[in-house]
Formats: structure tokens, C-alpha cells, sequence
């Protein structure tokens, strides 16, 4: 071709896309809810607005959350961030970003798309408010394609979020709140019989647990006409045929042994993706078709922006997935899970089409911890119920989600075992395996590395940085400040967890840094939990100088050894008085999963609920969410959670 002849063809790919060429883009996405449609083969699925959509569309059978519960997911989307690279993994944190840190809806607006949100956010950061500012035209319960604010012809990228599906509805509420908000508005034929819905092989079959599954089906079939609503407002306003729609979830299901897991219960959904005929040439494959290549929360930022013709920052750290720009598809995808309201955890995942890789940093707690929340469901009661009931003769699969301790690793054949009930690190690997694994352990290490994630900082050591620094962590972890965090040996000390011995892990007990010193605690209360000479040797400890280190050493020490009770117990009641919150929701569960043995500080405990009870804030709720739970335990009263609807 000449250049008189390539030149103009030159030109317009250089130019921006003009409103007729760029698609509307509808978000529908649903809370807590993994693949469980027809198009996915749910044998118990009615949903047969979803499941013609997804005959119109692509669906994706590898999408997979970044986080298993919903504000570090919703902060890694909104952001096109993984949030353990911004500080703002851990459950309702309230971390600050850069301020070159935006919404991806930000760059929408610059390119002239009108955004809008209806309406939940949950971004998980101090900055919320300025994401939402930047990001929407409108964010509200009443936020639409349909605003009057829209210009005539202007392309929009509208999200509307569904709660029917959300874990409260499924099996918090009340089972008789739930008949009146969610089943009632049902037909007979989308109610599901708890007699025929399939169990799960980690549930026990009791009538309860039956109950609770049909319930969870019957509000996917409510979502399932609500979808089907908002498609038909599409449709009547002959927006359709212009419009490229996305129906997903925030995460798996809101189940237990589902939501808050790296299982794929707990972090697969469901990614069904409409492209109208004049936006065909965007699509991997024709309507019906589905595509298997891995796909996570963060790419979906730099995908959306690349449909709609605008730049995509450098900064963004996903992928492209869709259309003539999207990237060859990764081998693996990553996952993590920190504290989750009142429960402490450091976890992450490597997900690849053939294996779940696992990697436990905290494994001497529990995957079925006991949470406030999570407790009011009749279905979690039910399954503690059963297992304390019938101890000597649950199933591996019902023992590895209540067991006290976990495995510091798992690794999942999910092509053999898509449920992931049997770890393979339980057995003799094959050489396949074998290297399978090496490659998944490299991949972990390397993702860490590549975004710098910041998991392995206790919350009061993030803090302490903040005040020093005084800029984001995101800009402390790139050394943009006078701190040179050492991330690589405070993971190091982390991967010491269930793997290093007695005199690797000794050696990082007098560490300069806290984190790794915190780290040594936690490894060596998990490989030597009974240690008595190790115990009186690290008695020190309980006076370090770390807040995270005093807590962890003393929450030990007051768990094995009869003969230091009394002063680690006394360690932790002077931790619980302090201004922190986060410091003091440490101490807190620490004196909840001791129970009997803090008997001691009941007093003190008594003081911090009635104090926090009442108050106002996500510190305050999760404090008396664990100082209330440990009173329950203590047999005195308590004030009832009720999270149902006003009427």
C-alpha cells in the first residue's frame, strides 16, 4: 500500500472514536454469588432470564474475584489495582491512595462518557469519597442511564448492583425476613425444594442446611428477574443494539466455606458478556460461546477503558482481555485474603487452569473462624452444631472447614476436583505435579514482588509508617519517601510460616524490624504450639517494643503455658485500652479465641463493649463485634445484632 493510500487509514486509528463508533457499557453485577445459573449447569438454577442472556453472549468459564468478600474486591475494581499493592486489602480499611490514583469511570468521563452508579461503592479506602466524586456523574440509588444529565447521543457506562443475592439475604437475615423480603415476591415455580437441591460434600445433610441452600437458589431467581427487568428498560429505550454488557458477581457465594475463602467456592463468578452486532468484531467469540482463559477483577478496568477508545493508564495492572488490544492470556491469576471484619487472616492464591495453589501465612487459625456476622446465619450455627455433635465422624471435606488449624499449604487438581476437597499436598505428588506446584510457589513470589503487595505488614506497622512518611503506603512501598521498606524479608519471615525450623525462625525473634519479628512469633507458635523451654525462652517478647509482636507472643504464651498465664494475660488487658483501634481489635480477638482462659480480663472486656457497642465507625462495630462474642461466651448479656430491614 502507498503512503497516499495509508496515510489517512493512519489518521483515523489515531484519532479518538466518535460516538457512533463507541459502545454503551452496562454493568449488571450481583453480590455473593458464584456460577450458580443454568448457563453454568447449576442443576438447581431457575433463572431463565440469565440463561437467554447468556445464549447472547460470551461466557467466561475462569473469572475469578481478587478477594473473597467485597470491599477489597470493589477496591481492586474501581481502581484497576490489586489492593494489597495500595494498603487497602484488609476488610473496611481506611487507608489513603495517591492522589494519581483513580477510578477507572474517571478516564471514561475525560474520554466524554457520561458514568453513572446505582449505587453501592464500598472502595475500602479514606479516599471513597474522592473516587466517587471523580468517577460518577451520578452515584445514587436513583443513578441511571436515563438521567436528564446525559447529553443527547453521549455514551454511557452505567453500573447497577444487586443486593438480593448478597449474604444477608441468603442466610443472615432471619429465615422469616427472608419469606417476607425475598421469597414472597416470588412465583411458585422459582421456589426452590429443599428436598431436591444438591448438597455439597462439606455441608452435613440436615434439614437446615437444606433450607438454607433452597434459599440461597431462590435468591438468585430473584436476581434473576431483576436482571431481566433492567434488560427489557435496555431494550424499550433502543439502547441494545449499542450497548456491550457485563453481568457479574463481587465474589463466590455468601456460604459458608464460600465467601471469605480462596476456594474457588469463594472466588470463581459468573462473566457473561453481550456485544450487539456492531460491536461483534470486539468479541473472542460468537454469541453462545465461551471462552476459558483466565480472567481477574483487575483486568476489567484497562478491558472496559480499551472498548471505549480512551487511554489506558501505564499505572493500571491488569489486562486488556477484550478486543483488538487485549493481551495474551496469563498463565496464572492471583488472590488474597486479610482480616475480614473482626478476623485476622494473611492468605493468597494462585489460580491457573489446571491447579488452586494456597499459600497460608496464619494456619494456626482456623478457615471456619468464628465471626460475628457470619454467625447470625442459622446455616453456619447448623454446620458448628453438627461438628461439635458428631465429631468422630465428619468427612475430610466438613473437617478441613471447622478444624482449628489448617494446612500451611493446599493445592487443588480443579480439573479433577473442582470442589478442591482433596489437597494434594495430603499425599505423594506426581513428578507433574511436583513441578506443577514449584512453578505456582514461583509465580506467587513473583506476583508479590511485581505489586508490591503489602499483606505481610501488620495493620499498627502500616499506621506507624503513614505517621512517619506522611504519604500513602502505595508511595512508600515505590520509595518515594525517606522509608526504604524492606517488603522482601518481611515476606521472607512470612514464608518462614510452616516451613522454617526452630533455629531460622529464633533468628528473626531480635529482628530491627517488627513485622519480621511478628512473623518468627506466628511461625514458631505454629510449629512448636506446646513448646514449654520455647515459651519461657521468648518470654522477652511480650515486651517488645511492636504492639503486633507483644500481641501475638502474648496471646501464645496465655494459650500453652499454665506457668505465664497470668502476665500474658495481663499483656493483652493493657493493649485493650489504647486509642487504636486496630491495635485494640488485635488484642481483642486474641482474648476471644482464648475464651476461658482470659477469664481474667472479663472486667476490662465488659468496659470495651459498652464503650464500643453504640459508637459509631467499622473500629468501634468490630471491636464489639469480638469483645461481645467473647461476653457471650462468659454467659453475660449482650445487646443482639440485627442487620434485617427496617420497617
Amino acid at each position: 500500500m502507498t503512503l497516499r493510500l495509508l496515510l489517512p487509514a493512519l489518521l483515523a486509528a489515531a484519532l479518538p472514536l466518535s460516538a457512533a463508533d463507541r459502545p454503551n457499557i452496562l454493568w449488571i453485577t450481583a453480590e455473593d454469588m458464584s456460577p450458580a445459573l443454568g448457563s453454568y449447569g447449576d442443576p438447581d438454577a431457575k433463572t431463565p432470564n440469565l440463561d437467554a442472556f447468556a445464549k447472547e453472549s460470551v461466557r467466561y468459564t475462569r473469572a475469578f474475584a481478587a478477594a473473597p468478600v467485597c470491599s477489597p474486591s470493589r477496591s481492586s475494581i474501581v481502581t484497576g489495582m490489586w489492593a494489597p499493592s495500595l494498603g487497602t486489602s484488609q476488610m473496611r480499611s481506611t487507608f489513603p491512595l495517591p492522589p494519581d490514583v483513580k477510578g477507572f469511570p474517571t478516564y471514561l468521563r475525560e474520554a466524554g462518557y457520561f458514568t453513572t452508579n446505582r449505587v453501592k461503592t464500598d472502595y475500602n479506602t479514606s479516599d471513597a469519597a474522592r473516587l466517587i466524586e471523580e468517577s460518577w456523574n451520578e452515584s445514587s440509588g436513583r443513578a441511571h442511564w436515563r438521567s436528564e444529565a446525559r447529553k443527547e447521543g453521549q455514551p454511557f457506562f452505567a453500573v447497577f448492583n444487586h443486593e438480593v443475592t448478597h449474604q444477608s439475604r441468603t442466610m443472615v437475615w432471619p429465615y422469616e425476613v427472608f419469606q417476607r423480603e425475598v421469597q414472597s415476591k416470588l412465583p411458585p415455580d422459582q421456589i426452590h425444594d429443599p428436598a431436591k437441591v444438591a448438597l455439597p460434600p462439606y455441608y452435613p445433610d440436615t434439614p437446615v442446611m437444606r433450607r438454607e441452600l433452597a434459599r440461597f437458589h431462590d435468591c438468585v431467581s430473584a436476581l434473576d428477574a431483576e436482571v431481566g427487568a433492567l434488560l427489557k428498560q435496555l431494550e424499550e429505550d433502543g439502547l441494545a443494539d449499542d450497548t456491550i454488557v457485563f453481568f457479574y458477581s463481587d465474589h463466590g457465594s455468601g456460604m459458608p466455606r464460600h465467601k471469605r475463602l480462596l476456594h474457588d467456592s469463594g472466588m470463581r463468578v459468573p462473566l457473561l458478556v453481550r456485544f450487539p452486532e456492531k460491536f461483534q468484531h470486539l468479541a473472542p467469540t460468537a454469541p453462545g460461546g465461551t471462552v476459558d482463559r483466565l480472567v481477574t477483577f483487575v483486568d476489567f478496568a484497562p478491558t472496559v477503558l480499551a472498548l471505549a477508545g480512551a487511554p489506558v493508564p501505564e499505572a493500571l495492572q491488569g489486562e486488556v482481555f477484550l478486543g483488538p488490544d487485549a493481551a495474551p492470556a496469563p498463565e496464572y491469576v492471583y488472590g488474597f485474603r486479610d482480616r475480614i471484619d473482626e478476623v485476622f487472616d494473611l492468605s493468597r492464591s494462585v489460580r491457573s487452569k489446571r491447579y488452586l495453589y494456597i499459600r497460608n501465612h496464619m494456619p494456626h487459625l482456623s478457615w471456619g473462624q468464628r465471626s460475628v456476622y457470619s454467625d447470625l446465619g442459622e446455616i453456619q450455627q447448623e454446620i458448628f452444631r453438627h461438628a461439635a455433635a458428631n465429631a468422630g465422624t465428619l468427612t475430610k471435606p466438613q473437617q478441613a472447614y471447622v478444624s482449628p488449624t489448617r494446612s500451611a499449604e493446599e493445592f487443588y487438581d480443579v480439573e479433577a476436583d473442582p470442589q478442591n476437597l482433596a489437597n494434594l499436598l495430603d499425599g505423594d505428588l506426581s513428578p507433574e505435579q511436583q513441578a506443577a506446584l514449584d512453578a505456582h510457589r514461583a509465580a506467587y513470589v513473583a506476583k508479590r514482588e511485581e505489586i508490591l503487595d503489602l499483606g505481610a505488614l501488620p495493620e499498627t506497622v502500616m499506621v506507624d509508617w503513614l505517621a512517619e512518611e506522611e504519604r500513602p503506603l502505595r508511595d512508600i512501598a515505590l520509595c518515594k519517601t525517606d522509608h526504604r521498606p524492606d517488603l522482601a524479608t518481611i515476606w521472607a519471615a512470612a514464608d518462614l510460616v510452616g516451613k522454617g525450623t526452630r533455629e531460622e525462625l529464633l533468628a528473626l525473634v531480635h529482628d530491627g524490624d517488627a513485622a519480621v519479628r511478628c512473623w518468627a512469633v506466628i511461625g514458631l507458635r505454629y510449629a512448636f504450639p506446646q513448646d514449654a523451654a520455647l515459651l519461657g525462652e521468648l518470654y522477652d517478647s511480650m515486651d517488645d517494643i511492636s504492639a503486633p509482636v507483644r500481641i501475638e507472643m502474648a496471646a501464645w504464651m496465655a494459650e500453652a503455658s499454665d506457668q505465664h498465664r497470668a502476665e500474658a494475660v495481663q499483656v493483652l488487658g493493657r493493649e485493650l485500652v489504647g486509642e487504636d483501634w486496630w491495635t485494640v481489635l488485635r488484642a481483642c480477638r486474641a482474648v476471644e479465641l482464648l475464651g476461658e482462659k482470659a477469664t481474667a480480663l472479663l472486667p476490662v472486656m465488659e468496659t470495651l463493649y459498652a464503650r464500643n457497642r453504640f459508637a459509631e465507625g467499622v473500629g468501634p462495630q468490630f471491636i464489639s463485634f469480638s469483645s461481645g462474642a467473647f461476653l457471650k461466651q462468659m454467659g453475660m448479656p449482650t445487646e443482639p445484632w440485627n442487620f434485617t430491614p427496617k420497617r
